[in-house]
């Protein structure tokens, strides 16, 4: 029985996982959680779940779940996702929660010596040097939960990753990629939230259409799995069946192939290496597609990934501006003050006004990334 603690609760990850923990209440057991807002959601999962401790964004959330479960340990905050993620029954954390807020309680749970599931993109971006030094002291696995990544995970299954030519990371093209950049000036919110493909939250729904979410995922792969810029390929992959895929100095490739559904990805990252069965409403069957699709990244039209290429190269505090910028921007976005193709502009500014730090420590990386949301937010 594995027992996992897991932040981001309500969201979209977090629902999945709840509910491969719920068919499978014989391998995985829910021991903590956090939530952020959504009250309703929250308490009906700590009715169901029982978790020991529980974390909240607000002092006022707090107060009304422990009222209502006095048994209950409850934080909230920063320092109680903190709290959370370090709970001392758990043996995983399952880090879903959406932003570098996700980066503290990583490091934290790595120190108490948690096995680290993760799909919070954020916490590798902005601080990949440090999470991926921390754990390698620790001798802690970091399992990603990103389709892509446990593709490439799962394609390097007893492979020599000395041996890895390149890593080609699969993209949908998200929902506007049979668009000209002339006319993304006139998308709304709602056009951008319908994925042709995936169901996701939505900042990854709108990263995904500006394919921010592949710039970050290619930096991700970078730490993940210790190869250089130059070695990780990106192409349209529009049925979003083959997940991703690793090519090796003999010319083979390796890839992973199954239905568009979250649920693969968690599981496998919290049981791997063993598989369980997941009920599928469609089981995936080959002869479904007669044809794949694989189609070259134009740059030009999607210049968020060349700006996180970039990003990526430069290194040291870039990433963190980048991810940054576009977390403000995308807000500002859904809340209607930024149209959809201003999003890479604002954060191409936010890069070109930062000269980056090499080798950043911590409270270096916090202010960075504190001082250009304050930035992009006066551009807004």
């Amino acid at each position: 029985m594995k027992k996992i603690i897991l932040l981001g609760a309500t969201g979209s990850i977090g629902t999945q996982a709840l509910t491969i923990v719920r068919e499978n209440p014989d391998k995985f057991q829910v021991v903590a959680l956090s939530f952020g807002r959504n009250m309703e959601r929250g308490r009906a999962i700590i009715q169901e779940f029982k978790p020991k401790m529980v974390a909240v964004w607000h002092t006022r959330d707090k107060v009304t779940l422990q009222a209502e479960f006095p048994d209950l340990k409850v934080f909230n905050g920063l320092e109680g996702l903190r709290e959370v993620s370090t709970y001392p029954d758990g043996d995983i954390l399952l880090n879903a929660v959406m932003g570098s807020v996700g980066l503290l309680p990583t490091l934290d749970a790595i120190e108490a010596g948690k096995t680290i599931a993760i799909a919070n993109k954020e916490t590798l971006v902005t601080a990949g040097h440090l999470v991926m030094n921390a754990a390698r002291e620790k001798n802690i696995s970091l399992l990603p939960v990103d389709s892509e990544h446990s593709a490439i995970l799962q394609a390097l299954n007893g492979e020599n990753p000395e041996k890895i030519k390149k890593i080609i990371l699969t993209a949908s093209g998200g929902s506007f990629r049979d668009k000209t950049r002339e006319q993304l000036s006139e998308v709304t919110v709602k056009e951008a939230l319908k994925h042709p493909n995936w169901n996701m939250g939505n900042k990854l729904t709108i990263d995904s259409a500006t394919m921010f979410n592949k710039g970050l995922e290619v930096m991700e792969a970078h730490w993940l799995f210790g190869v250089s810029y130059d070695q990780i390929e990106v192409v349209i992959q529009r049925e979003s069946i083959v997940h991703s895929m690793v090519q090796f100095v003999d010319g083979s490739i390796m890839a992973q192939l199954g239905t568009p559904d979250m649920r693969i990805p968690i599981q496998y990252a919290l049981s791997a290496p063993d598989r369980f069965h997941i009920p599928f409403e469609n089981e995936f069957r080959i002869t479904d597609f007669s044809a794949l699709h694989f189609e070259k990244v134009d740059y030009e039209r999607f210049p968020a990934l060349k700006l996180a290429y970039n990003a990526g190269k430069i290194g040291g505090t870039m990433p963190t501006v980048l991810n940054a910028a576009n977390e403000i921007a995308v807000a500002g976005f859904l809340n209607g003050q930024v149209a959809f193709y201003n999003i890479e502009a604002l954060v191409e500014n936010a890069m070109n006004r930062h000269t980056s730090i090499s080798n950043p420590d911590l409270d270096t990386i916090l202010q960075v990334d504190k001082e250009t949301r304050a930035y992009v937010k006066t551009l807004l």
